[in-house]
């Protein structure tokens, strides 16, 4: 898997995804999400693999653990990547992705790597404290997930980039910190809360980034991903 930034795909329909890629002449690294593969179905995902590029599938599974590896094992045979679900599910169902994941990979080929959503980059820690009644920092929060995430044998975290460095010192740099919220200085940060620069993100120990209307939304898109790359730089 490349470290090249990933972008989002974050698209309402085939044609648009399309038009997109059609401005690159090179493989890139993308994000499918709940929106675009709830519209299009897995078909969205061969389509864009056979064009050559690297896949994300970010649809954030959270259901009892039987249900989460039959889905996983089902998703695995799509040939992506990078998939998730969300630490909240508890390592149990984690174990359980994990296993399905491996069960549908196909015979000589590498599993999708498996990551797990801490906390949501648009969350704040009043909201978290408020709404989910979790009596911690974020902070110590994201750091309990990711602790469980790698109990349960997964091989990295979504998290802010604001505590992937922490992320990195407590469970090994070996262990993926995907950050999303990622945006070019003077973008708008729109719906997301905890947000970087992709130099930031780089400097505070980010894996992997996920860029998206940074990108997506520039009148020069392949402009504003080679601007995105050169701020990333070699890993």
């Amino acid at each position: 898997m490349n470290n090249k930034p990933i972008i989002a795909l974050d698209f309402p329909g085939e044609t648009e995804v399309f038009q997109f890629l059609g401005y690159f002449n090179e493989s890139l690294f993308v994000k499918i999400g709940m929106e675009l593969y709830l519209q299009e179905g897995p078909a969205i995902v061969q389509k864009v693999k056979e064009q050559g590029h690297d896949i994300f599938l970010d649809l954030k599974l959270h259901d009892i653990p039987n249900t989460v590896k039959s889905a996983m094992k089902g998703l695995a045979r799509l040939g992506v990547d990078l998939v998730n679900v969300h630490a909240a599910g508890g390592i149990r169902m984690m174990e359980g992705a994990l296993e399905g994941l491996e069960a549908g990979t196909s015979a000589g080929n590498n599993r999708a790597k498996l990551i797990a959503v801490t906390q949501l980059t648009s969350t704040t820690e009043e909201e978290m404290k408020n709404e989910q009644k979790i009596n911690l920092s974020l902070l110590d929060s994201v750091l309990h997930y990711a602790a469980i995430s790698k109990q349960a044998g997964l091989d990295g975290v979504v998290c802010s980039v604001h505590e992937a460095g922490k992320i990195g010192e407590t469970c090994g740099q070996e262990f993926l910190r995907v950050t999303p919220g990622i945006r070019l200085a003077g973008g708008a940060a729109h719906d997301q809360k905890r947000i970087a620069t992709p130099d930031g993100a780089r400097a505070d120990g980010s894996s992997l980034i996920v860029v998206g209307r940074a990108i997506t939304g520039a009148q020069d898109p392949v402009a504003a991903y080679k601007e995105v790359c050169e701020l990333w730089g070699e890993q």
